[in-house]
């Protein structure tokens, strides 16, 4: 009887398991394409290597790789166009980047200055084409 009751008890773990994993893989695709972003555009944080700010509400960055990215902002922040601004990446959780919500970035001027905090609406690689059309003075 105890064996019947450890094969029934492992049986629905296993059951839960696979249900909970169909129920994410349905679930994690629609989350990406809701937010706008592409698929397959993920890279470690320590990949970041340089970025630039055409106007208030975009970041333009790259990676060690020369993957480019555009990142299109929820709000206007003017404290990126500033000559001595600089990026800050709070990393917390997964060392990965692949969609917007998962930047957790603030603007700052000096290391005693103001912090603007930035959200990230939308996270899109760029294609060489992009990339080549962006202006040098603002290509990363």
């Amino acid at each position: 009887m105890k064996n019947l009751v450890k094969i029934g008890i492992g049986a629905a773990m296993f059951a839960s398991l696979a249900f909970t994993g169909s129920a994410f893989a349905h679930i994690a695709p629609a989350k990406a394409n809701a937010s706008g972003d592409r698929a397959g555009s993920c890279f470690f944080v320590n990949q970041f290597d340089n970025w630039r700010s055409p106007n208030p509400k975009t970041i333009y960055i790259d990676t060690y790789f020369h993957h480019y990215y555009r990142l299109d902002l929820a709000g206007t922040y003017p404290m990126l166009r500033w000559p001595d601004a600089f990026l800050v990446m709070n990393v917390e959780g997964p060392d990965t980047i692949c969609s917007a919500i998962d930047w957790d970035l603030a603007v700052d001027t000096n290391p005693d200055g103001f912090i603007e905090h930035i959200i990230v609406r939308k996270m899109t690689p760029l294609t060489a084409a992009e990339v080549a059309a962006i202006p040098s003075k603002f290509r990363p």
